[in-house]
């Protein structure tokens, strides 16, 4: 089957968009004072749609939360927001997902299954990288073997566990034979996986010019400053309308709000409810709202105490006000959760009931675990619209069933890093993507960044049966079996769904309004234009 026709029989229906990884950082105000900043036009508005004819030339500056010092432009360790963005200005994926989660071709033309699911044909389209090299099979190989490599930590590792890389050919030039190691229907999800991006066969270091078949080229680096590209007029999917595009970095919300606000940039990532509801009538600039887009979560460590007792997680579950902590630390803008990722996507399990407070059981469990008088320490940080708020608002929750929470306020250029491994409980959010990929990047025993610890070889088992298994319901009924383990003693509790919130100039014209963060047409950059 082609593309096109895989994403239409797979998914019939919309699924609604959720919330990958997250923004973190460091550096301030000092990134925006670069030279370079000017005013812009403020005529306009950044709508999807009725923006009339796109208009060549120019330069846009965008403002991301980042990564400090540490940041790189190898597309394989990217985290960030900021990373995510910059990582697909430059390369290419063989897929990306849509706005409604399906996988959409990029460098892949089309895949091909076998009647057994378990080899892949995928065909590659012509494209070239920026010193005029043809993207070819031996770069997606490469490319795939770096990422899978056991001593590094590639984000992507995981998603790829699947192919059976050493098996895996080059068939010609542009086509590829994936062998993989069980039969896989929802193989597509695997080459659209966040941060499987396509580098040319032997690259290895990427900050000082790297080299990618993406719609922007590399021009300047500064790690915790800015990221200067120029438009790559031979770009297989047209040149981007835009001369350059400057990424720079801005942790604090209140220093991109300001940057946008005084016109030393045009687009201001991740701006929090309040500060969307303050603009969005004001007419100075356009707020760009991405319902409920967000995963709002706490993640407990199941491999450590307190929260290796079942009992104690159950009794968190039920401590939590989801309506409350929606309500405080989102503004409202939201909806509440149910302990699970992917509110309204394929495969959620929605037929669960949703999870009320229930102090009084809550009490009764921490007893039978021996736990009455808990103290625990939850991290957070400023790093994350809502984080603190939710951290002081779970504090509070806690304290009515006995249980002592100390907030704990993190670093923002290291947050995301040093809550993988240390601590116990912590404030955690999630991008988009599919749940089978939320799946095997966090919560199979060897999953990357399994930031709750959750390790249970049945469940590793019963996802390799869904990725095995042809048929649809069936697929969807093993994926709700794991669901309900999660929802009853998994580590995310997760309360809520938030509203995603850019800021754009009045002049950006062509920003997407229907793609959740990690989707094709979310930072695409290529396809905007000043008025």
């Amino acid at each position: 089957m082609t593309a096109s026709a895989d994403r239409q029989t797979r998914f019939p229906g919309l699924r609604r968009r959720g919330f990958l990884a997250a923004a973190g950082g460091a550096a301030g105000l000092g990134a925006l004072t670069l030279a370079g900043c000017s005013g812009t036009a403020d005529t306009g508005a950044a709508t999807g749609k009725g923006d009339g004819t796109p208009r060549r030339g120019g330069r846009v500056r965008a403002a991301f939360a980042g990564g400090g010092a540490s940041e790189t432009l190898d597309p394989h360790l990217g985290n960030l927001f900021a990373d995510a963005a910059r990582s697909k200005a430059i390369f290419d994926k063989l897929a990306d997902y849509g706005a409604d989660l399906s996988a959409v071709p990029r460098l892949a033309a089309k895949w091909e299954p076998n009647a057994g699911l378990d080899r892949w044909t995928v065909t590659l389209r012509q494209a070239e990288f920026h010193d005029g090299k043809p993207v070819t099979a031996t770069d997606v190989l490469y490319s795939y073997r770096r990422i899978a490599d056991p001593d590094k930590a590639y984000r992507a590792r995981a998603s790829l566990e699947p192919i059976d890389l050493k098996a895996s050919r080059a068939t010609g030039e542009r086509s590829i034979e994936f062998v993989l190691k069980r039969p896989t229907a929802e193989f597509p999800n695997v080459m659209a996986a966040f941060g499987t991006y396509i580098v040319q066969d032997g690259a290895a270091e990427f900050d000082r010019a790297p080299i990618g078949s993406g719609p922007f080229r590399f021009v300047s680096f500064t790690p915790g400053r800015s990221t200067v590209l120029r438009r790559n007029d031979t770009h297989w999917d047209g040149a981007p309308h835009l001369d350059e595009l400057e990424f720079l970095v801005a942790n604090e919300e209140s220093a991109r709000i300001n940057a946008l606000l005084g016109g030393q940039v045009e687009y201001a990532h991740e701006l929090n409810p309040a500060t969307g509801r303050a603009h969005e009538k004001a007419g100075g600039i356009e707020i760009v709202r991405l319902r409920n887009s967000a995963m709002q979560a706490f993640a407990m460590k199941t491999d450590r105490p307190p929260f290796d007792d079942p009992r104690v997680r159950q009794a968190f579950f039920l401590i939590a006000d989801r309506e409350e902590l929606v309500n405080g630390a989102l503004s409202g803008a939201g909806e509440t959760g149910n302990d699970l990722f992917g509110k309204g996507y394929e495969y959620y399990a929605d037929e669960l009931p949703q999870r009320e407070q229930d102090i009084d059981r809550a009490r009764h469990l921490l007893k039978q675990a021996g736990a009455e008088g808990l103290k625990v320490t939850l991290d957070t940080s400023a790093v994350a619209a809502g984080f603190t708020e939710a951290a002081g608002i779970f504090r509070d929750q806690a304290a009515r069933a006995g249980v002592t929470v100390d907030v704990r306020m993190g670093s923002k250029d290291s947050y995301w890093k040093d809550i993988l491994d240390s601590g116990t409980l912590c404030c955690y959010r999630s991008g988009a993507m599919p749940i089978e990929s939320h799946i095997s990047q966090r919560l199979l025993t060897d999953s990357t960044t399994n930031a709750t610890k959750w390790q249970d070889k049945n469940f590793d088992a019963l996802y390799q049966q869904a990725q095995s298994t042809r048929d649809r319901t069936a697929r969807a009924a093993l994926y709700g079996r794991m669901q309900r383990q999660l929802h009853s003693e998994g580590g995310f509790l997760v309360w809520g769904f938030g509203d995603w919130i850019l800021g754009t100039a009045r002049s950006l014209r062509g920003v997407a309004r229907e793609a959740p963060a990690n989707t094709l047409d979310w930072a695409r950059f290529d396809k905007v234009w000043l008025a």
